[in-house]
């Protein structure tokens, strides 16, 4: 017949659409296939290499610097590893609070040998310092020098000098007002930060040693009391500048007037910069006729501190002409009569002994002074 002898033509969908085991089965083999060769690929591929491993020192540690704003302030344990200045860019604020820092640690971990901080607190030029150069000659190691002067004032020194590069960040400073204390604290603190030194001496630009260095070096190291001149007085440039304001803290009976010029240890120097009690007090109410540097330091000391003072100064003055200020010594008056009197004609106690070497420096020396007395140091002064 002619249908029998035609082939049946089938399609795939038609196959599928007529067989539905065998499109089952079909599509399991696809699945089958596709998860086979993922897991094949798997096998295949090579594991990634482990993450290297960086030296410790590579990895960067957050710093938390004191003060970001003070980019140029840097605190030395030994000054002697900066010979070219001590500017530091600290304010008096943060200057105070460092150097108010005390090791509970009382053995130092570098070899250290007591030094004596000189500190001159002038309002400009130092006229004496060539006396100064001789003096400090050949005792490099033994002491420290600062200078406070007017910051519009820009004196250079030689690099030879001992002065050189010794001027610290100042501030203006009147006379009488209380300005001045301010900035014996600042000469203080700028000292304390070299923890070597263990004497702190203040000094004006008129001011000349009587005696040669090693004289005074021991006379300040082996001392077993402060330099802070320190007495009562009734009347009106004693008790009259007294003001009842200060009160309860500062008591009339308290008040005492001395002289400017002290020498001080370090114990004591880290108590006058760190005071936050009796300060303010002059800040706020010690005005002319009331002088801070004549007062402030002496009531302080006798109050908290009498015990280990000495109550009188090192520094030699003449008041027998009266005034407001001392005999100033012009060319004329430097003669070795003069320099012998100074350094032998008192009579203290030094250590609890007796004595006639009550000064080790004097004042007030004009600069016309400086070629008499380079003259006679050698042969006076001993140096």
């Amino acid at each position: 017949m002619k249908n029998d002898k035609q082939c049946p033509t089938t399609s795939v969908s038609k196959l599928l659409s007529f067989h539905p085991c065998l499109r089952g089965v079909i599509i399991y083999f696809m699945f089958f296939s596709s998860g086979l060769l993922v897991g094949i690929s798997a096998i295949v591929r090579p594991p990634p290499p482990p993450p290297q491993k960086l030296p410790i020192n590579q990895h960067p540690l957050p710093s938390f610097p004191l003060q970001q704003h003070h980019n140029k302030s840097s605190i030395r344990v030994n000054e002697h590893a900066n010979k070219n200045g001590i500017m530091h860019g600290m304010e008096d604020e943060e200057l105070l609070w460092r150097a108010s820092m005390v090791p509970r640690i009382h053995q130092f971990p570098f070899k250290r040998k007591p030094k004596v901080a000189f500190m001159f607190l002038t309002r400009g030029h130092l006229p004496l310092a060539p006396l100064w150069d001789k003096f400090f000659q050949g005792n490099e190691g033994l002491f420290s020098i600062y200078v406070h002067a007017f910051p519009f004032f820009n004196q250079s020194f030689p690099p030879e000098s001992v002065f050189h590069g010794r001027s610290i960040h100042s501030k203006v400073v009147e006379w009488g007002k209380v300005s001045m204390v301010e900035a014996e604290r600042r000469l203080l603190a700028n000292a304390l930060l070299d923890f070597a030194n263990e004497r702190f001496v203040l000094l004006s630009e008129s001011c000349i040693p009587l005696f040669n260095f090693s004289t005074v070096y021991s006379y300040l190291i082996r001392s077993n009391q402060n330099f802070v001149e320190a007495y009562d007085l009734p009347g009106p440039v004693g008790r009259g500048r007294y003001s009842p304001r200060m009160k309860p803290i500062i008591k009339l009976e308290q008040w005492r007037k001395g002289s400017q010029w002290f020498a001080i240890d370090r114990k004591l120097a880290v108590e006058v910069i760190s005071d936050r009690r009796y300060f303010p007090v002059f800040q706020k109410y010690c005005r002319p006729p009331c002088y801070a540097d004549e007062h402030y330091l002496p009531t302080f000391v006798s109050m908290k501190f009498g015990r280990r003072n000495s109550n009188r100064t090192l520094t030699w003055v003449d008041w027998s002409k009266g005034g407001p200020h001392p005999t100033r010594f012009v060319r004329t008056y430097v003669t070795p009569e003069l320099l012998a009197k100074m350094r032998s004609g008192g009579h203290c106690d030094y250590n609890r002994k007796k004595t006639n070497l009550c000064y080790l420096f004097a004042r007030k020396f004009l600069p016309n002074t400086l070629p008499r007395l380079l003259r006679f140091s050698k042969k006076v002064l001993k140096f």
